[in-house]
C-alpha cells in the first residue's frame, strides 16, 4: 500500500467524482483510477460502487477511509516537524548557564528568542562552572553562557558578547558612602568580601580579573554566607566592602551601592560547539544572542559577532 494509493482513493471518497479527484491531485483521470484499481486488488475488495451516474463508498471503503486520512494526516503533520526542525522553527535548543546569568540576562534572551521563535523549545538549565564546561563538552547541553571565563577549549567557540558594570557596595557610615560614584584606588588597603571560589567559581574569577585589570589587589576574605547575591555581608564584620552588578543587587537592604571608577566591566561570554553541527534552532539561538539587544544598563562587546555568517 502506497501513500499515492492512499491519496488517490481519499480523493476519490471525499469527492465522489474520479474527475473531481484527479483535477483535485492533478492527476490524468486514468492514472487516478489506475491507483484505486492497484488498491483494491492489493486489499481483495471493492471499495466504491461504480455506475455510470455516481460514485459511492462501499461498506470496506467507508472503514478504510478513516484509517486512511488519519495516516494521511501524521504523514503531513510529520513532514511539516521535520521541515519545521530543519528550517530552525522548531526544535530544542539546551541551553546551560551559571548562576550570574540567572537573573536577568537569561530571562532577557529567552524571552526575545520565544518572541521570534515560539515553537523552539529552550531546556534551561543553572549550573555551576566546572559542570558547565563539562556538559558542553559532553554534548549534555548546546549552547552555554558564563562570566569570568575566557581561557579557550578545545573545539569550543567563546565569544564574549555582553557585559555589565561593577558596582560596589559600602557600609552605610563608611567614609566614601557619600559620593555618587567611588575610586577603587581609595579601597586598595580595606578587606574585600568575595564569595568562596568553591561554591561559586565564574563570579569569583570575574571579580578578580575586573580588579586584575585595572591592577587592584585589595585584601581578600571569604564571605561567609553562601548566597550569591552576598545579601547578609554586612553581618560580617571583618568584611569592609563588597564588588556588585545590577543584576545580583536584590536583597541589598542596607548597602549603599555606588558606581566605580575606573570603570569596570563583568563580561558573559556564549559558549557552542560548531564541530557538532548543531541543529539549525541551535544556530539560530546563537545568531539571536549574538544580536539580540541586550537588557537595560549592559553593553555589548566589540567584534562579538565575528563567528556570524556574513
Amino acid at each position: 500500500m502506497e501513500l499515492r494509493q492512499l491519496e488517490a482513493f481519499v480523493a476519490v471518497a471525499q469527492e465522489l467524482h474520479f474527475g473531481r479527484a484527479a483535477t483535485r491531485l492533478d492527476l490524468g483521470q486514468p492514472t487516478l483510477s489506475d491507483l484505486v484499481r492497484r488498491l483494491e486488488r492489493e486489499l481483495g475488495t471493492p471499495l466504491f460502487h461504480r455506475t455510470t451516474r455516481r460514485v459511492s463508498l462501499t461498506e470496506a471503503g467507508t472503514v478504510l477511509l478513516g484509517h486512511a486520512t488519519g495516516v494521511l494526516e501524521a504523514v503531513s503533520d510529520a513532514a511539516s516537524a521535520v521541515r519545521s526542525i530543519g528550517g530552525g522553527e522548531g526544535g530544542t535548543v539546551r541551553l546551560g548557564y551559571t548562576p550570574p546569568v540567572a537573573p536577568i540576562l537569561a530571562p532577557h534572551l529567552c524571552s526575545g528568542f520565544a518572541a521570534i521563535a515560539p515553537l523552539v523549545h529552550i531546556d534551561q538549565s543553572q549550573r555551576w562552572l566546572p559542570g558547565l564546561r563539562q556538559a558542553l563538552a559532553d554534548g549534555v547541553i548546546d549552547v552555554a553562557i558564563t562570566c569570568g571565563l575566557r581561557e579557550p577549549s578545545p573545539g569550543v567557540v567563546t565569544e564574549v558578547f555582553a557585559s555589565e558594570p561593577m558596582l560596589v557596595g559600602l557600609r552605610p557610615g563608611h567614609r566614601l558612602a557619600a559620593q555618587p560614584d567611588v575610586d577603587l584606588q581609595q579601597l586598595t588597603e580595606e578587606r574585600l568580601g568575595i564569595t568562596d571560589p568553591s561554591l561559586f567559581p565564574a563570579w569569583t574569577a570575574s571579580q578578580l580579573q575586573a580588579l586584575e585589570a585595572v591592577g587592584i589587589t585589595p585584601p581578600t576574605v571569604l564571605l561567609r554566607r553562601t548566597d550569591l547575591n552576598a545579601a547578609g555581608w554586612l553581618e560580617q564584620a571583618d568584611v569592609d566592602w563588597v564588588l556588585l552588578i545590577g543584576s545580583l543587587t536584590g536583597g541589598h537592604v542596607d548597602t549603599v551601592i555606588r558606581p566605580v571608577t575606573p570603570t569596570l566591566d563583568v563580561a558573559f561570554v556564549l559558549q557552542w560547539m560548531p564541530s557538532r553541527s548543531p541543529s539549525p534552532a541551535v544556530a539560530r539561538f546563537v545568531e539571536h544572542v549574538l544580536e539580540a539587544p541586550l537588557p537595560s544598563g549592559w553593553q555589548t562587546q566589540p567584534g562579538h559577532r565575528r563567528h556570524l555568517a556574513p
